[in-house]
């Protein structure tokens, strides 16, 4: 497993350029991204592009020529993997460690409370799940945002307490509000 990303450590980049769009028997279906923010270049860690280059080299080893083709996460003969398959594998994994039964779009809105809850900005938030526009990040995840709100208050207020105190200690004696 790869070490966690430390403080000033590159990110790597990888650019989306199809989504699947359905499994029918088997066969897949890719498709452009829906929003021109869906076509851009998305941040990993070092981990995730690890995991990518570990499933990469299996694929790779699997193949006659020892070339990449097709996808990366797959059955043994290329084929994708089963959706309720992969869903099966994260319930075993989170039964494993005892975590709460959830199902795969359930990891985006982990992610997103995550973020928020480390004071991310929201249109960070936003663009890293491709959403259109920060008014949907906004409608579907506005409700956690209410700490954020209560904190940027504080900070306000204190900013605000902060310059009056400097301005009371600059202006001469004559120039301060009366205590009456």
């Amino acid at each position: 497993m790869a070490p966690a990303l430390q403080p000033g450590q590159a990110l790597r980049k990888l650019y989306v350029r199809w989504t699947l769009a359905a499994i029918d028997n088997g066969k897949i279906h890719l498709r452009e991204p829906k929003t021109e923010a869906g076509r851009a270049w998305i941040s990993l860690s070092p981990r995730v592009m690890a995991t990518l280059h570990h499933q990469a080299a299996i694929q790779m080893n699997a193949h006659p020529d020892g070339r990449l083709e097709g996808l990366v996460f797959a059955r043994p003969g290329g084929t994708p993997l089963r959706p309720q398959w992969v869903l099966d594998q994260l319930r075993k994994r989170t039964a494993e460690l005892d975590l709460p039964r959830i199902g795969l779009h359930d990891l985006r809105h982990t992610a997103a409370t995550i973020m928020i809850a480390e004071n991310i900005p929201v249109a960070v938030i936003s663009k890293t799940l491709r959403h259109s526009t920060i008014a949907t990040t906004i409608n579907l995840y506005g409700h956690l945002l209410k700490d954020s709100a209560d904190e940027a208050v504080r900070a306000l207020s204190a900013a605000l307490d902060r310059a009056n105190a400097s301005r009371v200690q600059a202006a001469p004696a004559s120039e301060l509000p009366s205590a009456a």
